[in-house]
């Protein structure tokens, strides 16, 4: 002890390693309470006051502090008594004497202590953490959960966890880091996943369909699900039939909670469903005896061309109109809509124009190339047909493409457009070249016949009727093609109503690229594309195809390809 009668002691106690306490030799020691102000904030004690000591350390589980007494001025010579904790206390320091001058001197903020912790000792934030805990009031630690699957109990919370670094694209230890496993519906049909949340027995089932090449995808309840393959029905293999609880719960996973509104209201839904970067698929959903059903209809987002398809060359000629009505029939599944999307998909990539699409749904997707496109979908886009077509015309479209001519007031429209200078594509369900223009016809009533035969003969450019026809090998379907060419004859036909002439018109046409069902029939037959049993089955006039396979006419420009 020095001569001034004063010492400076500082504690050994873990986290008070900056106290500084002031004490009379002749003064009695006494305990004080433990002050809660900052560790850091050590006040000065005039001669006259009585000693004031620094507070211990808190016990574990929230105790009071424990003080320590000095019974004589020797006292404060001698070590300080070791104070039981959970870590071991930073090594002692020694007193430190200090003069009178000391207690005039002016207050400096303390400085932090640099201690080294050993390996069995908790480092620095830990015990700063411990002693902020004893006089700050305590903050619940967020709970730690063991990892799934682990039989070892959850170890007790700490006060500060360390959350781990979340991973970035650009971190350079990111593919060293285990994938989070997420449910594949390729491999786990059954199960269900963030993810992937559409029902995993209707991907798999769909996935299915790309691999095996398939059209079409057909649910029922109380059976398994079922392909199309070249045109025949087929079972899915290891597939189990449905409940009607499992098909509206798969249905329901890939509709949307407006769908699910119109579905309960018509019993009727049509809807565009993509299932992967190259699959999509045309979906119908509807009720059979009170049960749900649906027919998934594949549409690859690939367009191939005419010539990929095996369409005659004549058809590819019709992307080159300035204006008129082109139409594309045939019966449901005879590729339709993939000829006319390599229509729209020709006239893209070549001209410089606007074209409109209006769908329901919209199957196949069109990038601008050339040209701008825009599709509109019934139902998302615009509510009707009519109400789209309505308006179509003051869009400044160039071509304008109709999913298909349903009624009087569709089939009005495609004919006013095409009659004031726009070129229109849209679809029918029929089977012949002559077909198609009664039907057009004869949806008007009887008083305006006349005068849309009249508006038909001056608008109507060419007609392309196609069915899809085994091939003889069994890989895939050939196209089968009848092509009506706008020819003044033709127009003269359709005015006068004597459309039961216009078979023999398209026998006679050959050199511009018309040619009749039983004629492409026949010439596929020839070329080995198709088996004779397949022609006879899809052949118009029986007597006239067997003429013309037993002559063995070929006919020019005739496609045999064939991509559908």
């Amino acid at each position: 002890m020095s001569d001034s009668g004063f010492s400076l002691f500082q504690p050994k106690g873990a986290g008070d390693a900056d106290r500084s306490v002031l004490t009379p030799p002749s003064a009695p020691a006494q305990a004080e309470p433990t002050s809660a102000a900052s560790p850091s904030a050590a006040p000065l004690v005039p001669p006259s006051a009585p000693p004031l000591f620094p507070p211990a350390h808190a016990a574990p589980g929230g105790a009071p502090p424990v003080a320590r007494q000095v019974d004589s001025p020797k006292a404060l010579d001698a070590p300080a008594p070791q104070v039981s904790a959970p870590q071991a206390p930073p090594p002692a320091t020694p007193p430190i004497s200090m003069g009178p001058a000391a207690v005039t001197a002016p207050q400096v903020a303390p400085t932090p202590v640099q201690t080294s912790v050993s390996p069995s000792a908790p480092p620095p934030a830990a015990a700063a953490a411990t002693t902020a805990g004893a006089a700050a009031p305590a903050q619940q630690a967020p709970t730690v959960r063991p990892h799934l699957g682990s039989t070892t109990a959850a170890p007790p919370a700490p006060s500060i966890v360390a959350m781990p670094p979340q991973r970035r694209d650009d971190d350079d230890d990111a593919p060293h880091r285990a994938p989070v496993a997420e449910a594949s519906p390729a491999h786990h049909p059954g199960r269900r996943s963030a993810a992937t949340p559409a029902d995993g027995d209707l991907l798999w089932a769909l996935h299915q369909v790309v691999r095996e090449g398939a059209s079409d995808l057909h649910l029922a309840v109380d059976a398994a699900p079922r392909i199309r393959l070249h045109g025949s029905l087929r079972d899915l293999a290891t597939a189990v039939p449905w409940t009607a609880e499992k098909m509206r719960s798969a249905l329901h996973s890939i509709m949307s909670e407006a769908q699910r509104d119109i579905f309960e209201k018509v019993l009727e839904l049509d809807f565009a469903f993509t299932l992967t970067e190259v699959s999509r698929f045309r979906v119908n959903v509807y009720q059979q005896r009170g049960k749900m059903g649906a027919a998934f209809r594949l549409i690859p987002t690939e367009i191939k061309s005419l010539h990929e398809l095996g369409v005659p060359d004549a058809v590819s000629r019709f992307s080159t109109l300035p204006r008129g009505l082109v139409l594309v029939t045939g019966p449901t599944g005879s590729g339709k809509s993939t000829t006319l999307a390599a229509l729209i998909d020709l006239v893209n990539r070549t001209r410089a124009d606007h074209i409109v699409t209006v769908e329901d749904p919209i199957e196949f997707m069109h990038s601008n190339r050339k040209s701008l496109v825009n599709q509109r979908e019934v139902g998302a886009d615009t509510h009707s047909f009519q109400a789209a077509l309505k308006h179509v015309l003051r869009q400044d479209p160039d071509v304008i493409l109709i999913g298909e001519l349903r009624d009087l007031e569709t089939i009005s429209t495609a004919l006013t457009a095409a009659e004031t200078g726009h070129l229109v594509f849209a679809t029918l369900h029929t089977q012949s070249a002559g077909q198609t223009v009664d039907r057009v016809i004869d949806v008007f009533p009887p008083h305006q016949q006349g005068q849309v035969r009249a508006q038909l003969a001056a608008t109507l450019q060419g007609v392309v009727c196609q069915t899809l026809v085994p091939r003889a090998s069994g890989a895939g379907r050939a196209v089968a093609t009848e092509i009506l060419v706008a020819t003044p004859a033709i127009a003269n036909l359709i005015r006068e109503g004597k459309t039961f002439q216009i078979p023999s018109a398209l026998q006679s046409g050959g050199e511009i690229g018309m040619h009749t069902m039983d004629q492409h029939l026949a010439d596929l037959v020839n070329h080995g594309v198709i088996t004779h049993a397949a022609a006879i089955e899809k052949a118009q006039d029986l007597e006239s195809l067997k003429q013309l396979i037993h002559r063995g006419d070929s006919m020019a420009g005739a496609g045999q390809g064939g991509g559908y």
